[in-house]
């Protein structure tokens, strides 16, 4: 088994050995084990807390890498003009103290959070359009969390990524 025990931030593809998907409820915890995308036993033996997020890398004792990938998984998104409209329903369901992913595309901003009837009836009625699909999930980590949904880097190295 590989045991991974040292969180590197993102990383590129190309430096990992090895890739493990998982679905947000299982990225949120520091100790599982799982098996890798081509079929390696692995433990996770990490710091609790930090959400383990889509591209970022784990080092194993070996010095091996593994990157993390966010599992597709069913979600929904809401969809609403921005400005006050998009931040209304941001905060409607934010202040239900569940997980929120926030984002913009081609279509304008969304919120895309996992299927709930009593949220969905929310943000209907709040004048949001709804999509129900299937993408990875990976969700704002909270303002108090280690360095909200981005990251930060250490100021002793160099990134190996761009912004």
């Amino acid at each position: 088994m590989l045991i991974l025990t040292e969180r590197l931030g993102p990383i590129e593809a190309r430096r990992a050995t090895d890739t493990l998907t998982l679905p947000y409820e299982r990225r949120v915890l520091g100790r599982l084990k799982a098996t890798s995308d081509t079929g390696r036993p692995l433990g996770l033996f990490l710091d609790r807390g930090p959400v383990l997020r889509d591209g970022e890398g784990l080092r194993a004792e070996s010095g091996e890498v593994v990157r993390i990938r966010a599992a597709v998984e069913p979600v929904v998104t809401a969809r609403i003009a921005s400005g006050l409209l998009l931040a209304r329903l941001a905060y409607h369901l934010g202040n239900r103290h569940v997980q929120l992913a926030l984002g913009e595309d081609a279509q304008g901003g969304y919120v895309r959070f996992p299927p709930d009837h009593v949220l969905e009836e929310l943000a209907e009625r709040l004048g949001a359009r709804l999509e129900h699909h299937q993408v990875p999930f990976d969700p704002e980590s909270g303002a108090y969390s280690h360095g909200g949904h981005g990251h930060r880097h250490d100021p002793h190295h160099e990134p190996d990524h761009a912004h």
